[in-house]
């Protein structure tokens, strides 16, 4: 096929990136996506995925990507968790041992015989359910339950 015929092929598709509409070349690239949706350097963009499937990350590179009218990207990921039965909103793909404590906790309890037990399951494939300890971070996803216990070991 020509070159001048392959540009005949494109056509225009309303996408959407941080719920804003744009109109994009289709197919386009993700170094396009990335320059339409002003994504700073160092941020992620995703693709968002039906169902209860994880979001696919966009290359930020030339490699051709097909869009489907009105689809949605985004670059600040929210992770809907659950910690201590509660729903919590994180930006974050990882969290520290002491960032879910905090999360458990309005006024966490404290002093010198507090200790914290965090288990959490449903968590990445890498990840699946275990127990966080004190120091340690972890990779999230959406739906993730955390268990957070304080114990006074005196």
């Amino acid at each position: 096929m020509m070159r001048e015929e392959k540009q005949e092929l494109k056509h225009e598709v309303r996408i959407h990136i941080d719920r804003k509409p744009c109109e994009s070349p289709n197919p386009t690239t993700g170094e396009a996506l990335y320059g339409l949706g002003h994504i700073p350097s160092g941020n992620e963009l995703f693709r968002e995925v039906e169902d209860n499937q994880e979001d696919v990350p966009v290359p930020r590179n030339q490699g051709e990507i097909h869009l489907k009218m009105d689809e949605h990207f985004y670059s600040e990921r929210v992770f809907e968790i659950i910690v201590n039965g509660r729903q919590k909103l994180v930006m974050e793909k990882k969290l520290s041992f002491a960032e879910i404590v905090a999360l458990a906790f309005d006024n966490p309890p404290s002093g010198p015989n507090i200790l914290f037990t965090t288990t959490y399951r449903k968590g990445p494939h890498q990840n699946h359910e275990g127990t966080l300890l004190e120091g340690e971070t972890i990779k999230i996803k959406n739906g993730m339950i955390f268990n957070v216990t304080a114990t006074d070991k005196s």
